[in-house]
């Protein structure tokens, strides 16, 4: 069985930012940590984001745009690219996921998928 020429994993680590929070206005940061990494076989380039940010109240707020971070990646097979975002929600726990729309060396493009992953606030779930 053969590799993929298109692979991009993508790996994400959450954290809450209780010094950039006002609960009491529901203002709620998190930061969020991302890792992309090129296991294809072929260089891409990441060119945009689409995120999709629903709150605890079901409320989503859809976000796209060119790059990342002002950036748009080439990464080589086996190369990775690490950054750090935030968002703001307005109740104490929600959840991300998304994509990134890349182009591989030969023309192709492709999206990588960014599973759902947990923003909350500690202790907020049980």
């Amino acid at each position: 069985m053969s590799q993929s020429p298109y692979q991009i994993v993508v790996s994400v680590r959450s954290e809450y930012l209780a010094e950039q929070s006002q609960p009491e206005q529901q203002r709620y940061a998190f930061a969020y940590h991302i890792r992309i990494h090129n296991q294809g076989e072929l260089p891409a380039q990441l060119l945009s984001r689409h995120w999709l940010i629903t709150d605890g109240n079901g409320d989503v707020q859809e976000v796209r745009g060119a790059g990342v971070v002002g950036q748009q990646p080439l990464l080589a097979p086996g190369e990775h690219f690490d950054y750090s975002s935030g968002t703001l929600l307005t109740t104490a726990v929600g959840i991300m996921q998304g994509s990134y729309q890349m182009q591989a060396s030969d023309g192709h493009a492709f999206d990588a998928p960014i599973a759902p992953f947990r923003l909350a606030v500690p202790g907020a779930l049980h």
